[in-house]
């Protein structure tokens, strides 16, 4: 009889975890939907651009009319020479006392601001072919949007959710300003500037190609960035209203409606003019600003990424279907911009210039969601 007595109460004791476990199954539901507030701060600072052009080192090219100013700009102002007394001059200074001189001037220039062609005569132009634009970079901005989740409950502890929302319009910041490093050597065919030049004049020049830390934005892009997380979640349905959590998975970011600031794409579109007018063996044209023979095209792309992203928030029940949710999300999200300029007349890339964005976004949520 005792021995019936303890079995009896091992049935009990077995068919009350049955139901307990069976309530407690019951009592998380499988899925929830959220809406909010989604700020998004990128912590990511802006990388060099790395710029490649069509003049390649050691092209040679005429230079033809060219203002006083840009060509006394272009000489290497660090370059000397020494006249037949060996007593040595700077290059430069010399050449500016020779072209503005009363008398001079009329053997060198047209009398309307500009050295005559044969003086300027033909230059070997280097530096253009690749260069790295120290200083120089993109940045995101931040930006807010309407945040969306989704999530699939395995079980009271273990979901996989769904961040998503609305695509925001995200500002991109310029860093810097790109120049260009022209070097090289200048050949005159006037007789008075080969005696005091024999071995020619040294170029050397950074020129501006556009300035992008002195515009409010130095272009703007409409954000795609999905994230697929696995998350777990502390305490238990029913029993806590307040629930930490944390998450972990991957977000894919992909952009779009890519515009430039105007003023950058028509400094872009100069550069452009430059680089033709080198090919095309003006070199004068190109460093006084002169529209080329072509018709430039400005094209502005990004690469797509995958990044992972970790998360820890926490839901608060309002009731048995209402929550609230907070959290804070960090992805290791970046991506690279691509710049061409190229000749539309015959389709030839003139510039590439390229630049990672390191965009590590620090993305909080504020929301209220439903269970169903």
């Amino acid at each position: 009889m005792k021995k019936m007595n303890i079995h009896s109460k091992s049935i009990i004791t077995i068919a009350t975890l049955i139901t307990a476990f069976s309530v407690q199954a019951q009592d998380f539901k499988r899925f929830s939907v959220s809406a909010g507030w989604l700020h998004v701060m990128p912590q990511g600072k802006a990388n060099p651009f790395n710029i490649n052009t069509g003049v390649k080192n050691g092209t040679e090219a005429t230079v033809g009319s060219i203002s006083i100013d840009s060509f006394l700009n272009s000489v290497d102002p660090n370059a000397t020479f020494a006249d037949l007394g060996g007593e040595v001059f700077n290059t430069k200074d010399s050449l500016d006392e020779l072209i503005n001189d009363e008398i001079l001037s009329t053997l060198f220039t047209d009398g309307e601001g500009n050295i005559l062609p044969e003086v300027a005569g033909s230059a070997t132009i280097d530096g253009l072919e690749s260069w790295r634009s120290a200083g120089t970079g993109l940045e995101a901005d931040d930006v807010d949007t309407l945040g969306l989740t989704f999530s699939y409950y395995v079980n009271d502890k273990v979901s996989l959710q769904v961040i998503g929302g609305i695509p925001p319009k995200v500002d991109i910041k310029g860093k810097g300003e790109i120049l260009a490093p022209l070097s090289g050597l200048a050949i005159s065919s006037n007789d008075i500037v080969n005696i005091l030049f024999a071995n020619g004049i040294p170029l050397n020049q950074a020129i501006p190609i556009t300035n992008l830390g002195n515009k409010s934005k130095a272009a703007s892009a409409r954000a795609w960035t999905p994230a697929l997380e696995v998350q777990y979640q502390f305490g238990q349905s029913g029993v806590n209203k307040f629930r930490p959590y944390i998450g972990a998975g991957l977000m894919y970011a992909y952009f779009n409606d890519i515009k430039l600031n105007p003023q950058i794409e028509s400094d872009l579109e100069a550069a452009g003019h430059m680089i033709q007018n080198v090919l095309d063996g003006k070199a004068g044209a190109a460093l006084d600003g002169t529209v080329s023979s072509g018709v430039m095209r400005v094209e502005v792309d990004t690469d797509d990424a995958i990044a992972p992203i970790i998360t820890a928030g926490f839901t608060y029940d309002l009731n048995e279907n209402w929550y609230t949710v907070a959290s804070v999300s960090y992805a290791k999200l970046n991506n690279k911009a691509t710049i061409d300029i190229i000749n539309e007349s015959t389709g030839v890339r003139l510039i590439n210039a390229t630049t990672k964005i390191d965009i590590d976004p620090l993305i909080t949520y504020l929301g209220v969601g439903y269970r169903f």
